[in-house]
């Protein structure tokens, strides 16, 4: 394992990450009609800070070296270990997509044929998708060994995470009531057993 190879990999993960999506974007765009949304100038803001953290800073580091000043030592088991988080991250956002079906928006969206999914990824916590990408942010921290550029993506992420989680619950609670209710009782948000 090199810093270049650290390098190239969070890259693969970017590409993974996109074919990943990129059939259920499609598929989504086609979809039924929505009729609840929260897409608006503060989710527009969450999403940007997310997509600076986990790509456009990250981006700029891996091709350019910037900011070389925020670098610390290279150690290889650190970006193995980041290899390792890369693979769970792809799978856990894999499997949350697949579940989650014609259900699936980049926003804050319900649609009129919405149903609640409590199976498969879904059966053990309410969010995997997020759960993806926490792992996503901790890969990057650990295949890039930068100050600035590794962190980013936790930082990004975070903050579209915990500037949207309520709002999300807020809305699956209008929509489907008691049935949420319950499933929350009995689901963590993000890891079996934490949180």
């Amino acid at each position: 394992m090199t810093p270049d190879l650290a390098k190239i990999l969070w890259l693969v993960g970017g590409v993974g990450w996109y074919v990943i999506r990129f059939p259920y974007e499609r598929r989504n765009k086609r979809k039924n009609r929505i009729v609840k949304s929260q897409f608006d100038i503060r989710e527009t803001l969450l999403l940007a800070c997310s997509l600076s953290g986990l790509g456009i800073v990250p981006l700029i580091y891996v091709f350019t070296g910037f900011p070389a000043f925020a670098d610390y030592p290279f150690r290889w088991p650190l970006a193995a270990a980041g290899a390792l988080v890369m693979v769970a991250a792809l799978a856990m956002f894999r499997l949350s997509h697949r579940d989650l079906g014609r259900n699936w928006s980049v926003s804050l969206e319900l649609h009129d044929s919405h149903s609640l999914v409590t199976e498969g990824s879904y059966r053990y916590v309410r969010h995997p998708m997020y759960t993806a990408f926490w792992l996503l942010a901790l890969a990057q921290v650990l295949l890039l060994p930068n100050w600035i550029a590794g962190p980013a993506g936790l930082v990004g992420f975070g903050i579209l995470f915990f500037g949207r989680i309520e709002r999300e619950e807020a809305m699956m609670l209008s929509i489907f009531g008691d049935q949420y209710r319950e499933y929350m009782k009995r689901t963590a948000r993000i890891f079996p057993g934490l949180y």
